[in-house]
């Protein structure tokens, strides 16, 4: 069989990628090795979410392991199942709850990151509303009846959920801007769907609205969000939080609870398919300790360790339950890392095997030298083996000549650990706010 070719902007895209230690925007299916439990567990929680239902999953990984390229491969398996996808990292300005703007900032990345699949970039909210105009249009032309009053009639039952009411009115703001070429209305009704208004007083005098979305309502807004996504022709929406560890750092024991309280309500609307729920998928990428310290960790909250509590006979069966809230990524095995660097290998080479730059016999002296170097870890957090491999490819790329042999023993690879600005303080505080976090 011909192997599929790969556009040099792809194929650039993802090796620059790689080579930085993040995830490709796409060509995810150029790469992906392994994890097919997982993969098919996720693919029946989107098709769940595209039913009606509602899903919460916590992706468990070490660092390194590829939960941020899990999250992204369950991005193109919801865009394939007509679903809006948002996403965002957790930081120390990013969190659920605050009081300084911190939870309106990690909405506003969320929305930034809105995302479908003619919009894959993101920024798609835009769309998305022209999308619902452009129906509501034809549906008023087939009735003979007024625009204003089949979107009005179409955004009515926004009202039934918190803030709703001028959640509806900002996007019929949007609307009747599109129908008049007003690009200011427009422009003022997405910063308020973005979360970006700071203050009621200049929304009030921008969209004739008495509230913002801000730090006390983003999970309502997200609800709301998911509802109007769904009226506007598509399957649902799926949010995406990657780097929960940074709640785990919060080093004020009230902030950190708050936030895990968060999460229970978030846990429980999904798991119950509570009001506004419905078509909502939340994803939250995690690593073990974060999960599990029984002193700052979310299973330190007990309402959280009850529910996020393993399958018991999966336990002691030595078996995975794929159906649990919590996804733990098993380990890539030697094998499929192998599989990994030769797919890396013919993204490199555009699918074309004749310009192959190393033979099987390199990838296995690579992987060799890995072994020697960090140990199991080459294959278990395969981070830095990936950034190590593609560094060696570009050597031999810009100097033909040569010959893999006469790098493979200067290739240095680290183990994939977090860094020293990455660990967080562990005395605890009261005194709450962003001088809490040790940075």
């Amino acid at each position: 069989m011909t192997a599929k070719k790969i556009r040099p902007r792809v194929r650039d895209g993802i090796l620059r990628a790689l080579s930085a230690g993040v995830v490709p925007a796409q060509g995810l299916q150029f790469i992906q090795v392994g994890r097919a439990p997982e993969i098919k567990a996720m693919i029946r929680s989107v098709e769940a979410v595209a039913d009606g239902s509602s899903v919460f999953k916590l992706i468990v990984g070490d660092y390194g392991a590829g939960k941020t390229f899990f999250l992204h491969l369950v991005r193109q398996v919801a865009f394939e199942h007509k679903l809006v996808t948002v996403h965002a990292d957790f930081s120390p300005e990013r969190r659920l709850v605050a009081s300084g703007g911190q939870a309106r900032s990690l909405y506003s990345e969320l929305i930034s990151n809105m995302a479908t699949r003619n919009r894959p970039e993101g920024n798609a909210l835009a769309g998305i509303i022209e999308m619902f105009v452009a129906q509501a249009l034809k549906d008023a032309e087939e009735k003979a009846v007024s625009a204003d009053q089949v979107i009005e009639e179409r955004l009515s039952s926004l009202q039934d959920l918190v803030a709703g009411w001028d959640f509806a009115r900002v996007v019929a703001s949007f609307c009747r801007g599109h129908e008049q070429g007003n690009e200011s209305l427009k422009a003022a009704a997405l910063r308020w769907l973005r979360g970006e208004f700071t203050t009621k007083t200049e929304a009030r005098k921008e969209l004739d609205v008495r509230t913002i979305i801000d730090d006390s309502n983003i999970y309502d807004a997200l609800k709301l969000m998911t509802r109007f996504v769904t009226m506007a022709g598509y399957g649902g929406l799926f949010v995406m939080l990657d780097e929960a560890v940074n709640l785990f750092k919060i080093a004020n024991s009230q902030s950190r609870t708050t936030n895990y309280e968060m999460i229970l309500r978030i846990l429980n609307d999904t798991l119950q398919s509570g009001a506004g729920a419905q078509n909502l998928g939340v994803l939250i990428g995690i690593t073990p300790e974060a999960l599990f310290d029984p002193r700052r960790g979310l299973c330190s909250y007990d309402a959280l360790a009850s529910r996020l509590a393993p399958n018991r006979f999966a336990e002691q069966s030595g078996l995975v339950d794929f159906n649990q809230p919590s996804i733990h990524l098993q380990n890539l095995t030697p094998e499929e890392l192998f599989l990994l660097l030769g797919n890396i290998r013919n993204v490199f080479a555009g699918g074309d095997s004749d310009q192959y730059l190393i033979d099987d016999e390199g990838l296995k002296a690579f992987m060799n030298h890995c072994q020697k170097t960090i140990g199991a870890a080459y294959f278990k957090t395969p981070r830095e083996t990936v950034r190590g491999f593609v560094n060696l490819l570009s050597m031999l790329e810009q100097y033909p000549a040569k010959h893999w042999r006469d790098f493979i023993e200067q290739v240095r690879i680290k183990e994939d650990r977090p860094s020293e600005h990455d660990i967080h303080d562990a005395s605890e505080s009261n005194t709450g706010g962003l001088e809490n976090f040790k940075l």
